[in-house]
């Protein structure tokens, strides 16, 4: 049976401050919308109608539309004045604007212009905040060079050393956008995203799991993870048809030097669970980049004190960091 993930109660993420109202910010030129403007499922609706848009599920557009999320977010990002936000999927900028009233600057990137323009009206003149007009991916395992170099203009200009990705990330792109930030940075201080429940599952995953796999000892190799809530397809429109969780992830660099080169190590996992189910010997020896012979891995694997009828899904962190180091090419 797959380990239970625990789910952190909201009394761990304590309601940053507001800004007081006397407080007048170079950043901040506009005051945030009223309460009763923030997008509820009603609202949202409208304005999308106002503009003649529909939700795009190629684009893995759902928006969230519980306000209590939206702030739990936000207490687990724990927003100062420090921070430069990187948000992938600006949607409809409701979270964009409860962010840029407490971080230092939010760096928004958004790749639907229609949608864009819908947010541009929600979020206003706001000096600290940033729409960025882009595929936050460049291909599959790199991110946007440009974004990554625009991100970092508008954190030195508002002065911002902190870095944290927060975003109720686009489902198409989640796991690319987590992997390739983890292994490539910038440096993060924390990412707090949703996610689908079935990827946060996996990168919290113990060994001999079903739901055990690359993704999960990529992550766990290099950061600290916590789900911090589970969350229901009601709180979303479009409603997905499963459900999703609020995922805090922290990098360690503790841990990531212990694996030392990290791409390396990401194509190592990648080809040892090409075929999941074959055991060690197997699928060392019919390496996707050429086969390798049976004998030597045979004696590598003797060595290192690993039984080859075994499968990688049930090795630990750790055995997975030995191996590599023996069969990483």
């Amino acid at each position: 049976m797959a380990k239970e993930i625990p789910i952190l109660p909201d009394d761990r993420f304590p309601v940053p401050p507001p800004l007081p109202v006397a407080v007048k910010r170079e950043e901040v030129v506009a005051e945030a919308k009223p309460a009763q403007q923030r997008q509820t499922l009603s609202y949202l609706r409208g304005l999308l109608a106002d503009y003649g848009l529909e939700p795009k599920h190629k684009l893995g557009q759902n928006f969230l539309v519980d306000l209590n999320l939206l702030d739990l977010t936000c207490r687990a990002a724990e927003l100062s004045s420090n921070d430069a936000i990187l948000e992938v999927g600006t949607g409809t900028g409701s979270l964009t604007s409860l962010m840029a009233q407490t971080a230092g600057c939010v760096f928004s990137v958004e790749i639907d212009a229609g949608i864009q323009n819908v947010a541009k009206q929600i979020i206003g003149p706001r000096g600290n905040v940033r729409l960025y007009l882009a595929d936050a991916l460049a291909r599959k395992n790199e991110l946007n060079p440009d974004m990554l170099a625009a991100y970092d203009e508008h954190a030195k200009k508002h002065h911002c050393t902190v870095l944290k990705l927060v975003a109720n990330l686009p489902y198409v792109i989640a796991t690319p956008l987590i992997s390739n930030l983890l292994i490539y940075g910038p440096v993060v201080e924390r990412m707090v995203v949703m996610v689908q429940w079935e990827i946060a599952e996996r990168m919290q995953a113990v060994p001999g799991t079903k739901d055990f796999n690359a993704l999960s000892v990529l992550v766990q190799s290099l950061a600290d993870i916590t789900v911090v809530r589970k969350v229901a397809p009601t709180n979303f429109f479009p409603k997905p048809k499963v459900d999703s969780a609020i995922v805090m992830i922290r990098p360690n660099a503790v841990k990531r030097a212990k694996i030392g080169d990290v791409p390396r190590f990401r194509a190592f996992l990648r080809d040892l669970y090409v075929h999941r189910r074959k055991n060690l010997r197997a699928a060392l020896s019919g390496w996707p980049s050429g086969a390798k012979d049976k004998v030597e891995v045979d004696a590598k694997l003797a060595a290192l004190g690993f039984d080859g009828t075994q499968r990688s899904e049930a090795l630990s962190i750790e055995e997975h960091l030995r191996l590599a180091n023996a069969f990483a090419e």
